[in-house]
């Protein structure tokens, strides 16, 4: 781990009041650590502009089971090469409607495009894909 440096910041008293309740609210023990994790976010998010920055990424799906072969599509397009699956779940939300989590490692546009396709397939209700940067493998 690196060495911790002191600053100082200078804030509105108004932005650190909404600043201290929402990081209250979500169990930060401290300024320190929420600002920390602000700045990983943010860094994260630039490197992510760069469409060929390695990525883990989460694809969410809702959709209706009863469609025609769509499991059988997700798992097709999910041994995507250049996207590698690292984790799936599938629960059974109610009697029309599953969710697929697909867990994947690869370039953020890859994963991005793969999500992308997934989501416009017919019976698909909601989707939504969530990345995150990392470093490349060795």
């Amino acid at each position: 781990m690196s060495e911790i440096e002191r600053i100082g910041v200078s804030l509105e008293s108004d932005l650190l009041k909404i600043f201290d309740k929402e990081i209250t609210e979500k169990g930060y023990k401290n300024r320190s650590e929420a600002i920390r994790d602000l700045i990983r976010e943010h860094l994260s998010q630039e490197k992510l502009e760069h469409k060929r920055t390695p990525a883990i990424g989460a694809i969410y799906l809702v959709y209706d089971h009863h469609t025609a072969h769509i499991s059988s599509v997700f798992k097709k397009l999910g041994h995507d090469k250049p996207v590698k699956t690292i984790s799936s779940i599938h629960v059974y939300i109610d009697r029309h409607n599953c969710l697929e989590v697909l867990l994947v490692r690869g370039m953020a546009c890859d994963i991005n495009s793969l999500g992308e396709k997934m989501i416009s397939l017919r019976g698909v209700k909601h989707g939504y894909i969530n990345l995150v940067a990392v470093e490349k493998e060795e």
